[in-house]
């Protein structure tokens, strides 16, 4: 499964989100607006920075919109 925490506001987030829609990647969405996200993501990748990508089946995670994209070719 593919986790990716977000900003609705970020360009970024939305550049990676427009690459998942349009290559019908499915994936859960995490909005950081809830305080409890945020914490979450902070624990896990040490920062508050999105995008934020967690996939849980190949136990690999990332930041960067245009490292997550490439990632994401490589699986689809």
């Amino acid at each position: 499964m593919l986790n990716l925490y977000v900003l609705d506001t970020c360009p970024y987030c939305l550049k990676v989100m427009n690459f998942f829609e349009n290559n019908n990647v499915s994936y859960n969405k995490i909005d950081i607006k809830e305080k409890n996200n945020e914490e979450v993501l902070i624990k896990m990748g040490g920062k508050r920075q999105v995008p934020f990508l967690i996939d849980t089946d190949r136990n690999i995670q990332m930041y960067e919109s245009n490292d997550i994209i490439e990632y994401v070719k490589t699986i689809i």
